[in-house]
């Protein structure tokens, strides 16, 4: 019954918090406010309401919309170099997990000296320690996937070395998060599905691994019921409030999850697919693995009656056998329409795979020792063998 629970983020979570943000203590007097580099933000209004927001609250703003979806560490530096440019003092990520795990990453280096990658502490990086405090960063989340509101890691990716790596630190949790549904209605169907099943394996990984503890499993299957229950719902009606303030509820609280307990090795087989190919969303690559990815560890039998539960708290009141859970991961993905996602739309080639699991194993090798039955390398190459189409 042991844990170490950490998560000092204030959150306001729940339709319409958005208008309240003025009325919070900020922690700073001029934010940058950074965004993606689409146009959903400003065209849904969602940029000039914080915009209002922060002026209302005394803070003046700058604007920083270079944020790609798996953010590059030279958007990071770039970042960082606007920051202090303009003598920011803390930043406001507006938008998905993308644009909040770039904020984090930004808020490192508008403090601290030399490049990104000399604190990442795998792969090539240098693990050197951050000297100086980041920037308070406040995170407004506009879509239900990432739980990075709520947790102290950023991903970033570094397109020169072909590394997607995650790092940790307590000062990266944000300062204050507003989970706001109402700002989720405007994502697209396939999109909704890519992040809430994001959401979902943070909770899965999360139940099954050895860092699991009896405070991360509450939040787990709570996660799981919320999002199992609710996702096909908002993939199908982005208007349905309910389903998306419970798919919403499920995001933030499984970034509890990882904050409490961890994620485990199917994080880093996609990470290492979408460091070679930028163009493939992490929620749909995660989707592409998890079929094979988790029955290689029902076939271990390393933990069946987690399996079982899963299975119930996703909706099979009467699930009695570990694949029970597979039957309900895969319906949901159909109901979702994600169940037929192909690596090779994504230029993804079979000749890859080894060079993948190496990558993934060197780059973020810190998940495979969460999980309760250790891969080699074989077993990754068979499990994205197993994931192809």
């Amino acid at each position: 019954m042991s844990f170490n629970m950490y998560v000092p983020t204030r959150i306001l979570f729940g339709a319409g918090e958005l208008n309240n943000l003025h009325e919070q203590k900020m922690p700073g007097k001029k934010a940058m406010v950074v965004i993606s580099n689409g146009k959903s933000t400003k065209e849904n209004g969602y940029l000039a309401r914080t915009v209002e927001q922060l002026k209302i609250a005394g803070v003046e703003s700058v604007l920083f919309d270079k944020v790609e979806a798996n953010p590059l560490k030279s958007t990071v530096m770039a970042g960082s170099a606007f920051a202090k440019e303009n003598n920011c003092d803390f930043i406001v990520a507006l938008g998905g997990g993308s644009c909040i795990d770039a904020a984090k990453a930004i808020a490192v280096m508008t403090t601290n000296d030399g490049d990104y990658w000399d604190y990442i502490p795998s792969g090539s990086g240098k693990g050197e320690p951050i000297k100086n405090k980041p920037l308070p960063v406040v995170a407004i989340t506009t879509t239900a996937g990432t739980g990075s509101e709520t947790d102290p890691g950023t991903v970033i990716t570094n397109e020169e070395t072909h590394e997607k790596s995650g790092f940790l630190d307590d000062d990266l949790f944000p300062v204050l998060a507003i989970v706001d549904p109402e700002l989720m209605i405007s994502v697209p169907p396939k999109y909704t599905a890519y992040q809430g099943f994001d959401a979902l394996f943070h909770s899965l990984e999360g139940y099954i691994s050895n860092g699991g503890n009896i405070m991360s499993d509450m939040y787990a299957l709570a996660a799981i019921e919320n999002v199992g229950l609710n996702l096909a719902k908002a993939v199908k009606d982005g208007n349905d409030l309910d389903a998306r303030e419970k798919v919403a509820f499920g995001s933030t609280i499984s970034g509890i999850v990882m904050s409490v307990g961890a994620t485990t090795s199917q994080h880093s087989l996609e990470h290492a697919m979408s460091a070679f190919h930028q163009e493939l969303p992490h929620g749909a690559g995660l989707i592409m693995l998890s079929k094979a990815y988790f029955t290689h560890f029902i076939n271990k039998q390393v933990c069946d009656d987690r399996f079982v539960r899963m299975a119930e708290a996703m909706g099979m009141e009467d699930a009695k056998d570990p694949m029970d859970f597979i039957t309900m991961l895969i319906k949901l993905q159909e109901d979702c329409g994600v169940a037929d996602l192909k690596m090779s739309d994504y230029g993804i080639k079979p000749e890859e795979f080894e060079t993948l699991a190496k990558n993934a194993k060197e780059t973020m090798g810190f998940l495979f020792t969460v999980d309760r039955s250790q891969l080699s390398i074989k077993d990754c190459v068979m499990i994205y063998e197993d994931s192809y189409k």
